[in-house]
């Protein structure tokens, strides 16, 4: 393409975390433009944070409804190309509808919306619609994670048979008024919904297991609070392997510490975010290795998405970006009325359904006591 793809954002206005984020990823490789938004429920804060952007104020919308009709009146070309959805959870599924319907590209934060219902539906309209729909597991972008997927993949570590994700935080130990712990707005569940989404999509993505059925626990330690700040799951996987899953808010002195552990016949491996330039493989009766970003005995998949030579650190944003590179390939061939290249690498709508699932059957496991729970679809 012989211009930067067009991109919209709803939501993700002034001091918003995550809107700030997407916008820093999809900037990285110079290949998307911001040029239009609702950028918050209020018009007049929508209004501010254009003005904070740059952007041009005929194109600041004060909600998203007057965004899309204003945007399919656009000529091609001029009009938005995508729209990047980052507001909170019950807002996903109405505006990316609309969109889709309008014959909008998608991108969109998880978890991808406030149910399982809505989510089916939506991989319905996606189907429909031929449109692209990226959803943002970012942590599914780090290069190391790429080559510990190539080694399973391989057969490096044999036949699987332990699969330990978690994902501790501390930032909830006190009492937070935030979206997330608000039923209305997060959905079933809090923890869960936040962060252990990203722990279930980073095994099942290195992996390639899915899980059969799980036991949940959830407690809210928290008082006052409305959903769960912790769970700790067992997981059975179909084929015979093992999980053990937790995800906890209340993790005093954790900061975003996801990290995945997956045990096989022949070897095992490890995995940490915090220092996410090193995998770890470990073996029987052999030393473990190192294997280290930006090195030439990587695989080529681990390759293509590394921007900078070994030693000099790539991150979070790097990894973010990667899912917005790859959706953004994705977007250029379906604007250009090609064929989407099979090789994309990037979370999509059965990976957000595939989540939904995640979370309806470990509240229901939760709220039975604690019992095994077939995994919903």
């Amino acid at each position: 393409m012989k211009r930067k793809l067009k991109m919209g954002m709803v939501g993700g206005g002034r001091d918003a975390f995550i809107g700030a984020v997407h916008r820093m990823a999809a900037w990285l490789d110079g290949k998307i433009e911001l040029v239009a938004g609702a950028l918050s429920s209020s018009a007049s804060k929508s209004k501010q944070s254009g003005e904070d952007l740059g952007l041009d104020p005929s194109r600041v919308y004060g909600d998203y409804q007057t965004m899309v009709a204003a945007e399919a009146k656009l000529p091609p070309g001029e009009r938005i190309d995508f729209v990047t959805i980052v507001t909170p959870n019950h807002a996903h599924f109405p505006v990316a509808k609309a969109f889709l319907e309008a014959g909008f590209n998608v991108v969109c934060d998880k978890p991808m919306t406030y149910n399982l219902d809505e989510a089916r539906e939506l991989r319905d309209l996606v189907k429909k619609s031929g449109k692209v729909f990226a959803l943002t597991h970012n942590y599914t972008g780090y290069p190391m994670v790429k080559e510990a997927r190539e080694m399973i993949r391989r057969g490096d570590l044999g036949k699987l048979l332990k699969v330990v994700a978690e994902y501790p935080q501390g930032w909830l130990i006190k009492p937070v008024d935030n979206w997330r712990t608000d039923p209305a707005r997060a959905g079933a569940a809090c923890c869960v919904g936040d962060i252990g989404t990203h722990a279930e999509n980073l095994g099942r993505y290195i992996t390639g297991l899915e899980i059969d059925e799980l036991c949940a626990d959830f407690t809210t330690f928290v008082s006052g609070r409305h959903l769960e700040d912790d769970a700790g799951m067992l997981l059975r996987y179909k084929g015979g392997a093992r999980g053990i899953l937790y995800a906890s808010q209340i993790s005093v002195g954790d900061e975003n510490n996801i990290n995945i552990r997956v045990y096989g016949t022949d070897a095992s491996l490890e995995w940490h975010q915090e220092h996410p330039n090193e995998l770890v493989v470990k073996y029987q009766e052999a030393p473990r290795k190192i294997f280290r970003r930006g090195n030439a005995y990587l695989s080529d998949v681990a390759k293509r998405f590394t921007r900078l030579p070994g030693g000099h650190p790539e991150a979070f944003i790097e990894a973010f970006a990667n899912i917005y590179v790859e959706a953004a390939r994705a977007i250029e061939a379906e604007v250009a009325g090609q064929p989407i290249p099979k090789d994309c690498d990037f979370p999509t709508v059965d990976d957000g359904v595939a989540g939904m699932a995640f979370i309806a059957t470990a509240v229901e496991s939760a709220r039975k006591g604690s019992v095994w729970t077939k995994m919903k679809s």
